[in-house]
């Protein structure tokens, strides 16, 4: 698996969705507990623009509230377009996949933080597709690397508060469910829930 071609499609299917957004389903509640469609957006966006000066080197002090606050705009498709590609474009240049990233809980290896961002595509990309009725298919791929590397950490995750408890889910059910349900998603969520 290429880790960073893995991650570009999640960036990509996330944008796509974030595309298909309608006017008024802004407002339309998410798997997400207290938040909204444009919540939900303007967190994965954050994420996105944190991705460049973290990749660069700097601090979460050096960045501080930079992105805090209202991130789309009157045009959210195009402020998450936007963010997606800066996001890239940082993760795409030579050695930046080697250095260490400076997180709020510590140094951490570049390819690790790559990884945590494709879950939040990942994840983040399922809550916004059913939240807005689209068909919510990931990318199996990526699903197969982020339940891989979740597995590992879930703990970890769940401790520190960072994700809900897991749902339970069959033995048969497909990888996509297993992943959304590691994250705490119920796989037959629905608005309305």
């Amino acid at each position: 698996m290429d880790l960073l071609q893995t991650y570009r499609r999640s960036l990509s299917e996330f944008t796509d969705r974030v595309a298909q957004v309608g006017y008024d389903q802004w407002p339309t509640p998410t798997p997400c507990a207290n938040w909204d469609v444009r919540t939900l957006v303007n967190h994965v966006v954050g994420e996105d623009r944190w991705t460049v000066p973290l990749l660069s080197g700097a601090t979460v002090e050096q960045v501080g509230d930079r992105f805090a606050g209202d991130l789309l705009g009157a045009d959210p498709a195009g402020a998450a377009q936007d963010a997606a590609a800066a996001a890239e474009q940082a993760a795409s240049e030579a050695g930046a996949l080697d250095r260490t990233v400076h997180l709020s809980f510590g140094l951490t290896p570049a390819s690790e933080y790559l990884r945590q961002l494709l879950a939040e595509h990942l994840v983040h990309g399922w809550d916004l597709a059913v939240a807005i009725g689209v068909e919510p298919k990931l990318d199996p791929e990526a699903v197969r690397e982020c339940i891989r590397w979740f597995t590992e950490r879930s703990g970890m995750y769940r401790q520190g508060g960072l994700v809900s408890p897991a749902v339970h889910v069959p033995e048969n059910a497909s990888e996509q469910d297993r992943l959304v349900a590691a994250f705490g998603r119920d796989p037959d969520w629905a608005p309305g829930d």
